[in-house]
């Protein structure tokens, strides 16, 4: 496993465009009216990953940048969203977008902020918004203690994972966003999601997360032996849920 987090993910694109959540609809909904959002704006995608919410804004008509560091998640966008003339596929990362200074009126960062330098971050983030532009962080937060599954794959991941504990997002927390936003001053707001899986796409979860042995590894089949003892002590007629707060934290950087 890379030590570099812009490469983390190259062997993992597969589990993360088909088993990786969406985003709850009232999250852009949320974002048009803090943001103050038209059907000019165009945004930008930072750590956009495969294009999980790039899609979402796409959906809703805007011009999306999708910034993304590693070849392979950015392919994966490209090849869905190549035919859509809004969609930018740009290679960079949140401390060097690439993009012209004063460029997007918001950036969104989903499930990528703990992967970057703050303070450079915030710095590029400063030269491409326009002026009293927004960033809104985003994660599909899941909980850990919604159920007795919940409680048993947190423990797995803890005694089975690579370094879950380390690099888990939960890591971040106030005086993260204290520092990074303008003033030490943010919003916060949280939607609840979920996804239910049978046993193939409970495997296709895990494996998608790079904190988790890979598949074909010795280690990756004993997590994966230990998951389907889990999966089949705790599904309800062959299926399992993931439970998640949707968490979106705004403000000016």
């Amino acid at each position: 496993m890379t030590a570099d987090p812009t490469k983390r993910f190259t062997d993992r694109v597969d589990n993360y465009v088909k088993y990786r959540p969406d985003y709850p609809a009232e999250v852009i909904t949320y974002l048009q009216q803090e943001c103050g959002l038209t059907s000019d704006s165009a945004i930008a995608d930072v750590g956009a990953g495969t294009g999980i919410f790039t899609g979402l804004l796409l959906n809703k008509g805007y011009k999306v940048y999708a910034v993304e560091p590693n070849e392979a998640m950015l392919r994966a966008a490209i090849d869905q969203y190549a035919d859509n003339h809004q969609f930018i596929p740009v290679t960079g990362t949140a401390e060097a977008t690439t993009l012209s200074p004063n460029s997007v009126e918001m950036i969104v960062c989903a499930q990528a902020f703990h992967w970057f330098n703050e303070q450079k971050t915030a710095v590029e983030f400063n030269r491409i918004l326009k002026p009293g532009g927004k960033v809104a962080l985003i994660w599909n937060n899941r909980l850990p203690d919604a159920d007795d599954f919940s409680k048993a794959y947190e423990s797995l991941l803890k005694n089975g994972g690579i370094d879950y504990n380390k690099v888990n997002h939960r890591n971040i927390g106030e005086i993260n966003f204290k520092g990074f936003f303008k003033d030490g001053k943010y919003h916060v707001t949280k939607f609840p999601n979920a996804q239910v899986f049978d046993l193939e796409g409970l495997f296709g979860r895990a494996f998608s997360s790079s904190y988790v042995p890979q598949q074909d590894t010795e280690a990756g089949q004993k997590f994966k032996t230990l998951l389907a003892d889990i999966f089949n002590r705790y599904n309800t007629g062959g299926k399992v849920s993931f439970y998640y707060q949707t968490e979106i934290y705004l403000g000016q950087v």
